[in-house]
């Protein structure tokens, strides 16, 4: 029999599409339904790496993604949040709550697929509630998930009639080092493990591997997974690189482990599968449970090593910019309201270096393009508000005791200090949305424009910065400067505004450069007048 080739492919393909489409939306929904606070439970209960990996599995199973939750927890290293130690424990959780997935396709559903996918669209489009909504998500993604394995199976079934795939499989049976390449490798391309591993119940379950054949290419699927964490590292922060190397080193010392102990492995995968009887597809996902699940207990007294390892691999300092506050104690309230009054104004002085830091990244991205600065600039705007809630709930609290009317004139200047650093952020992140919407527009502002905004840009962070020192030093003179400055800052963007008609009369420049250009000099102005806030509260000349 001829082999229709095309059939073939465009069948495999195609669903192979529909499996990683589905799987990502059936992950969103999920992680909507769970109220997008993922990151929240990560910093909240890693506590130690045992919990790192009940939260990592937890996780993993809502956005159906370990390399989601790799991302996240490189994200909460990089913001101090969570320690490399901690992270190892969420990576290896990570790692068996992938495996939820593959238990899912071993419930073999495939012939209700289409009318499960029907029950989601339904709840999508006719239902208005957002909770509903959510479950629709996930049971469209559930039935498109077992629509894109029947058609990949569908594409490979015809592989038993040829002679080079079957003389490849049993090559594998014969050298497992095969086998974990080949695994490896497809994974790498495909990115996705779970497909990957789906793929596999699928050839196992239509005959077309032997066991023996498919547990080395399971090992190899877990190693090529890695290269989501590895390619998201690639430029990142010395954080995000060791947490990669780390993940790297996991799946690859368990695949080898697994590979000395294949025999009594195999063994024991054909055991469990007479006792639970279990189908083909099942038994995959039971040996891809069992070999995560083992290789976790196997190598979680292995922690401390792998994170000195991965330092030593890995040197240099890494710059973490440290979402927690470090001075609000709460003790203080009740003890001594006035120094926990001094306690949330040292958190705030914090707060307000932070915007000082984050307008200069911002300053940094204009001129060079470079993400690197616009990661540090979304960071810097992210522990900005935390902050801003962290001592609001602070401030609050301190509102409900007994304090002096000079104490009370003092909590009310913090207060409305920190709606103004929270607006500066918001400010410097929407400067570097602007600048984003430059570089994939391919907008380009003329040198004029340029030289205007970095005139602004290095008033703008003079001011801001002088107006946290006159809040730190309760200095009038810095204060006055600061109104001043921004008197300057005001007059510069009636200038600049001017200054960008005339380019526009002059051709130099165009629609969409001046649109750049004109919300960032509004953004910059608003910065000093949030500045000129801070300065006229130590001036005692607001509201």
């Amino acid at each position: 029999m001829e082999l229709n080739w095309q059939e073939m492919i465009f069948q495999f393909l195609g669903g192979l599409g529909i499996f990683l489409f589905a799987i990502k939306y059936m992950g969103d929904g999920l992680q909507k339904a769970a109220g997008n606070r993922l990151r929240d439970i990560l910093d909240r209960f890693t506590t130690n790496p045992f919990m790192g990996v009940l939260v990592g599995i937890i996780v993993t199973v809502l956005i159906q993604s370990s390399s989601g939750t790799t991302v996240i927890t490189v994200g909460l290293v990089s913001a101090g949040f969570m320690t490399l130690r901690q992270a190892i424990g969420v990576i290896m959780g990570a790692n068996i709550g992938t495996t939820v997935t593959a238990f899912i396709i071993g419930l073999d559903v495939g012939a209700y697929a289409l009318p499960i996918m029907a029950v989601g669209a339904f709840l999508i489009f006719f239902v208005k509630k957002n909770q509903i909504k959510n479950l629709g998500e996930v049971v469209f993604g559930f039935g498109g998930l077992f629509l894109g394995l029947e058609l990949m199976s569908g594409g490979m079934k015809p592989l038993r009639e040829l002679q080079a795939f079957t003389d490849l499989t049993l090559s594998m049976s014969d050298n497992s080092i095969l086998g974990v390449v080949v695994g490896t490798i497809f994974t790498l391309i495909v990115q996705s493990s779970s497909a990957t591993v789906g793929i596999l119940q699928g050839l196992y379950a239509e005959n077309l591997v032997d066991l023996k054949a498919a547990l080395p290419i399971l090992f190899g699927d877990n190693i090529g997974t890695t290269i989501t964490a590895v390619l998201a590292s690639i430029g990142a922060s010395v954080a995000a690189r060791r947490a990669a190397a780390t993940h790297v080193l996991f799946n690859v010392i368990g695949s080898v482990i697994f590979i000395i102990l294949l025999v009594p492995f195999t063994a024991y995968v054909e055991w469990i599968t007479s006792v639970l009887a279990l189908e083909s597809k099942m038994q995959i996902a039971f040996a891809h449970g069992s070999f995560n699940v083992a290789n976790t207990i196997i190598q979680f007294p292995l922690i401390g090593a792998w994170a000195w390892l991965v330092t030593k691999l890995i040197p240099g300092e890494d710059v973490t910019i440290e979402y927690r506050p470090k001075h609000l104690d709460y003790h203080f309230i009740q003890q001594s309201p006035a120094v926990a009054i001094g306690q949330a104004k040292e958190e705030v002085i914090r707060m307000g270096d932070f915007s000082v830091q984050g307008l200069s990244v911002t300053y940094d991205y204009l001129k060079t393009g470079e993400k690197k600065h616009a990661e540090t600039g979304y960071q810097i705007e992210d522990a900005i508000n935390n902050l801003d809630r962290e001592i609001t709930n602070y401030l609050i609290q301190i509102s409900s005791v007994n304090i002096s009317p000079d104490e009370s004139a003092h909590h009310v200047t913090l207060m409305e200090t920190v709606r103004d650093i929270e607006r500066i952020g918001d400010h410097f992140e929407n400067i570097i949305e602007l600048i984003d919407y430059r570089d994939v527009n391919r907008v380009t502002l003329s040198d004029d424009a340029i030289n205007d905004l970095s005139e602004m840009f290095t008033l703008t962070i003079e001011t801001v910065q002088k107006a946290v020192q006159s809040l730190d030093l309760n200095d009038m003179d810095l204060a006055r400067t600061v109104t001043q400055k921004e008197d300057l800052i005001d007059k510069m963007e009636r200038k600049f505004r001017k200054n960008h008609i005339l380019r526009l009369n002059e051709r130099s420049c165009s629609a969409q450069a001046g649109m750049v250009f004109v919300d960032i000099v509004s953004n910059l102005e608003r910065i000093g007048d949030h500045a000129v806030n801070i300065a006229e509260a130590i001036l005692g000349k607001r509201g």
